[in-house]
């Protein structure tokens, strides 16, 4: 039996390689033709998103009907955008949002599913148009909202 450690260090290998790779790469392409994965994903399959200048590899693996998201965020902006990736863990309960916003304030919010079997980027102003409501902060919610 492999070790949880060797299996966790082989992941974050893989996506400390896939960082490198996209920061290492000399194509100049246009915002419409970056790829985009953004779900829904089963547990260690990708979600790749691009908000503004800051990009994100997210995956997740189900943890007590959670979702312990491993999310690697970098920003394009200079020659340094390898050395700006930053990686971040957070286990977030079945049905909510993980929110990463950029200092302009876009924003991507991963949903963890039901049972923690997906991981899906929710546009939450699209599904407010739906007809889905999305609570603002600080507002209880009342019956019949």
């Amino acid at each position: 039996m492999v070790p949880l450690a060797r299996i966790m260090f082989r992941k974050l290998a893989a996506a400390g390689a896939f960082v490198v790779s996209l920061s290492t790469v000399n194509i100049h392409v246009s915002a419409q033709e970056i790829v985009q994965n953004l779900g829904p994903v089963g547990p260690n399959d990708g979600i790749l998103a691009t908000i503004g200048t800051m990009h994100v590899v997210a995956f997740f693996e189900p943890r007590d009907g959670r979702c312990a998201v491993n999310a690697v965020v970098w920003d394009d902006l200079g020659s340094d955008a390898g050395e700006s990736a930053k990686r971040v863990l957070v286990k977030v309960e079945a049905g909510e949002l993980l929110l990463i916003e950029t200092s302009k304030q876009e924003s991507l919010n991963l949903q963890c599913g039901s049972n923690a079997a997906t991981l899906a980027a929710i546009d939450i102003q699209g599904r407010a148009a739906s007809g889905i409501t999305a609570q603002p902060p600080r507002h209880p919610v009342r019956p019949g909202d």
